[in-house]
């Protein structure tokens, strides 16, 4: 089989950028390509001194593009309040879920 991984940008904030990989499987007699994982990873942008930098806006466009930008904001908030770094009252996209 062949293994290939996607990935992509769903969103940036101002330091941090989520991006969204798919890990496909293929195998190589019959063509066949199988969806075998996917993940979401965080990352902080960071100048030559390893000091958090600005990263540019994202603007999505197709409609995956646009559901993974919007539900991107929502594992932030769910993340930092969590963490503790957020009072749910503030998650406004989380309270909108429930509203």
């Amino acid at each position: 089989s062949v293994v290939t991984i996607e990935a992509a940008i769903s969103r940036t904030f101002r330091t941090s950028m989520e991006v969204f990989i798919d890990v496909w499987m293929e195998d190589r007699f019959s063509g066949e390509r199988t969806k075998a994982n996917e993940a979401i990873y965080t990352f902080v942008a960071v100048d030559d001194t390893g000091v958090p930098t600005e990263v540019p806006p994202l603007v999505p466009e197709t409609e995956l593009e646009k559901q993974r930008f919007e539900a991107a904001l929502r594992r932030k908030q769910l993340s930092l309040v969590l963490a503790g770094k957020m009072k749910p009252h503030e998650a406004t996209e989380l309270k909108a879920l429930f509203d």
